[in-house]
């Protein structure tokens, strides 16, 4: 599985952007996709994640009612919306999956793939 993150880029506080990541690999509908960030100085943070039937969807305590994840199993893709972005929302984010998520989608071990990232930077 091949994983590439893009829509990135500046945007002032309160303002939206959509990310989107697209994956190679017939099996991309069998995994959980997850969205994790990493802030300068700061260590690999959870997101969001989606289940691979799209029915199950689940966010870090800090972007809850905020952004919202969705997935496109027949375009291999899924989607971060993300609004009312605060400066704190600055960072890399990128799209993960694999096998061995399960229930354990917040920690980032527990995927074995990773797209390259795309860069949000959030300005006040």
């Amino acid at each position: 599985v091949q994983l590439q993150a893009s829509g990135g880029g500046l945007v002032q506080s309160g303002g939206s952007l959509r990310l989107s990541c697209a994956a190679s690999g017939r099996a991309f509908s069998s995994y959980y996709m997850g969205w994790f960030r990493r802030a300068p100085g700061k260590e690999r943070e959870f997101v969001a994640g989606i289940s691979r039937g799209g029915d199950r969807m689940n966010y870090g305590d800090s972007v809850k009612g905020r952004f919202t994840i969705s997935r496109d199993n027949t375009g291999n893709t899924i989607d971060l919306q993300m609004n009312n972005l605060k400066p704190e929302d600055t960072a890399v984010y990128y799209c993960a999956t694999g096998p061995r998520v399960g229930n354990f989608y917040p920690r980032p071990a527990r995927y074995d793939y990773w797209g390259r990232g795309t860069l949000v930077t959030v300005s006040s």
